[in-house]
């Protein structure tokens, strides 16, 4: 045994010292080699957050551990790549957080001990997940025995999968507590004064009306002011944070629509001719259509009224009979068969109670099986429904009801419930199972009964055959051929009368409206250069995005950061007008005003009217009728009775002011009205503090390199 054991060790010793030796050859021979990625700079860093290299193989091993997770929480064994787009973006807002507060934290000597970790859970303060996850449905309360046994067992009694998924549930109650403690110590540091709670409660209780006037910026034409590229300049100068821009490419493109040809419509007719002696003669129309046609066999029921006009003419007022079939017919892009498939007198709605017994484990289904057998048979030998729906039914909204769930009408229950309870006489009890568990369902009235059936629909949708795709790309290869500049492309596209397509696209978008999977589109435009036609890592200049073959070209590029002058010198300009009007209307309203008190008389003056307003307040921000105008509400709520205020420039035109009537509310309550500030303080706290620190923070993000 020792010997063995020895040459465990050995072997093992050995076997390191080989993978040692392997990778360190490995790393030099990487490092000696031309091109070595250790002097090009980390070709695998998806991002840096204050100076620290965040890894592609490390951010993926997070987004699976998170993928995991997703998994288990949704039931399903795959995740779409929309929900991957969500866990990558979750994975990288969550890596950035705890990069950036962690440094926060640990100066701050904020923690979560071992000790007040032990509490939550397990202790005499339970943390709300462990409470959820632990209560007993039945008595409302936590089993504090149950998580404990589950603790217990946790290392060798539980699958893999629920050990991963607790020790997640670890991390989040332990980033939430330490976050709730950060947020807290900030609130603290937040007061609200009296005098703020006085003005705050003044602002509020006062509403005011007015009477103003409005010399609007259109009434001054361009013409009437003098704007120079000094002007231009100096403002671009001093607002230079009003034109920031971010990453952008801006592409055009020429989309070749692979749609159905003439050929590919007569061979789908061919079709469906040729298989209407099949259909007809077919035993098991359910498993034909399951296996030949492109939608699946409905066993819903219909009235007349409720399917397509010829349809439902020859169902029900035709002497067609069971097996008979309609068609073929051409409708929505599709040829199609109807075959009549079952004719009942049915109600359109029943009357019905249940017991269901829910299933929460798999050893569980062959005894809860048993227990609704046993009812069932308790029912039937004379037992009360309603008292063993109250002491056994897992559905407590109707078992206080006596399982009772009233009337309901068709696609109201879950399918198999639905079937139970249609097709039951009255009284009549059938056991089936659907999701939510084992029911017991029990009809105990039925509608009018009315005629009913059930169309089984053979469907053949038109699609693009292979050589139809063949044919289209063939034309998007010989304009992508020919077409080998961003001229080249303008020309053919004017000459072809093609249908020129614009889009802009930031790095990490995903879709271009209109085309399926564009994602590959949007990267290969960000490692094209303006004026070239864009290619895929391939080489290729045709994508090829779902039914269309794309060939683009990338006419622009913007980098984040403040835009030049030049490319932002339109909106400047409309910017300096609007300031110049404004000063050339203030000079106007001011020499009216000038010795006169009267409102009528100064818009008299101005060639204007004069105009109201009721019941404003300061927190709110528009004039009916005008628009957001804070300024001049401002001005307003703190105006005299009967005094007109100075010109003030809003935005939509200088105004000139006269507060007619004032009221305010009773409610002088200034402790509560400061209890509220502190709670609006303190519940915007958390956020806030981390949005600074994360503005402050050096972050780059390079994601889109892989994704």
């Amino acid at each position: 045994m020792a010997t063995l054991q020895t040459i465990r060790t050995k072997a093992g010793l050995l076997v390191a010292i080989v993978i040692g030796v392997s990778l360190a050859a490995f790393i030099l021979g990487d490092m000696f080699q031309g091109g070595s990625s250790l002097f090009q700079g980390n070709r695998l860093e998806i991002g840096e957050i204050n100076g620290e290299s965040i890894q592609y193989p490390q951010f993926q091993q997070e987004v699976e551990k998170l993928g995991d997770i997703y998994r288990m929480n949704s039931g399903q064994n795959q995740l779409d790549e929309q929900t991957w787009v969500q866990v990558r973006e979750q994975t990288w807002q969550n890596i950035v957080r705890d990069q950036i507060m962690g440094d926060v934290y640990d100066n701050l000597g904020i923690e979560v001990s071992s000790e007040e970790l032990f509490d939550m859970l397990q202790g005499t303060n339970l943390h709300p997940i462990i409470q959820q996850l632990f209560r007993n449905p039945n008595t409302g309360q936590v089993d504090r025995g149950a998580v404990v046994q589950f603790l217990r067992n946790l290392e060798t009694g539980v699958a893999p999968e629920q050990r991963q998924y607790w020790l997640y549930l670890e991390n989040q109650i332990v980033d939430e507590r330490v976050q709730s403690k950060y947020s807290n110590m900030v609130g603290k540091g937040l007061y609200v004064t009296s005098q703020e709670a006085q003005q705050s409660v003044e602002q509020r209780n006062k509403q005011v009306n007015f009477d103003y006037i409005m010399l609007n910026h259109n009434s001054v034409a361009d013409s009437q002011v003098v704007v120079t590229d000094k002007d231009l300049r100096k403002y671009y100068d001093e607002n230079q944070d009003n034109y920031k821009q971010e990453k952008l490419r801006r592409i055009e493109y020429i989309a070749f629509e692979v749609t159905p040809s003439k050929q590919d419509y007569e061979h789908t007719e061919k079709w469906i001719n040729g298989i209407v002696s099949d259909f007809a003669s077919a035993t098991d129309n359910v498993a034909f259509i399951n296996a030949n046609s492109d939608v699946d066999f409905d066993d819903s029921w219909y009235k007349k009224e409720d399917l397509p006009e010829d349809i439902g003419t020859w169902a029900f007022e035709t002497d067609a009979e069971v097996n008979s079939i309609f068609g073929p017919y051409f409708e929505d892009d599709a040829y199609k068969l109807a075959k009549l498939y079952a004719s009942e007198m049915m109600p359109d709605s029943v009357e019905a109670r249940h017991i269901l017994l829910r299933i929460n484990t798999q050893p569980e289904v062959l005894a809860k099986q048993a227990l609704a057998d046993s009812l069932k048979s308790a029912i039937e030998s004379g037992s009360d429904f309603a008292s063993l729906a109250s002491a056994f039914s897992d559905d407590q909204g109707s078992a206080i009801q006596g399982g009772d769930l009233g009337w309901f009408g068709r696609g109201q229950m879950v399918k198999p419930f639905e079937e139970a309870a249609f097709s039951n006489k009255v009284n009549e009890i059938t056991i089936v199972q659907s999701q939510f568990g084992i029911h017991l369902v029990q009809t105990t009235d039925r509608g009018k009964a009315s005629r009913q059936v059930q169309i089984a629909y053979l469907v053949r949708n038109v699609t693009p055959s292979t050589q139809t795709y063949q044919n289209v790309y063939a034309k998007a290869s010989e304009f992508a051929g020919k077409n080998l500049s961003k001229e080249d492309f303008d020309a053919a596209v004017a000459e072809q009368n093609l249908d020129k397509k614009t889009a802009s696209v930031r790095e990490a978008d995903r879709q271009i409206a209109g085309l399926e999977n564009s994602r590959s589109l949007i990267r290969a435009a960000y490692n094209s250069e303006v004026g070239e036609i864009i290619q895929d890592t391939q080489g290729s200049t045709i994508f090829d995005l779902g039914d269309n073959f794309i060939v683009a070209t990338l006419i622009s590029a913007t980098e984040e950061g403040i835009a030049s002058f030049e490319s932002v010198k339109a909106r400047v300009e409309l910017a300096v007008l609007k300031e110049k009007k404004s000063q050339y209307l203030l000079e106007k309203a001011n020499a009216a005003l000038e010795g006169k008190t009267d409102l009528e008389e100064i818009a008299t003056e101005l060639g204007t009217t004069v105009r109201n307003a009721n019941n404003i307040n300061f927190s709110a921000i528009q004039i009916p009728g005008v628009g957001m105008e804070p300024k001049v509400i401002g001005t307003a709520s703190s105006l005299s009775t009967e005094k007109i205020s100075t010109p003030v420039a809003g935005n939509n035109g200088v105004f000139i002011v006269k507060v007619t009537s004032a009221s305010e509310e009773d409610n002088q309550d200034v402790e509560s009205e400061k209890l509220r500030l502190a709670q609006s303080l303190n519940f915007r706290a958390s956020s806030q503090a981390y949005n600074a620190h994360r503005e402050k923070a050096e972050i780059e993000d390079q994601r889109t390199k892989f994704y």
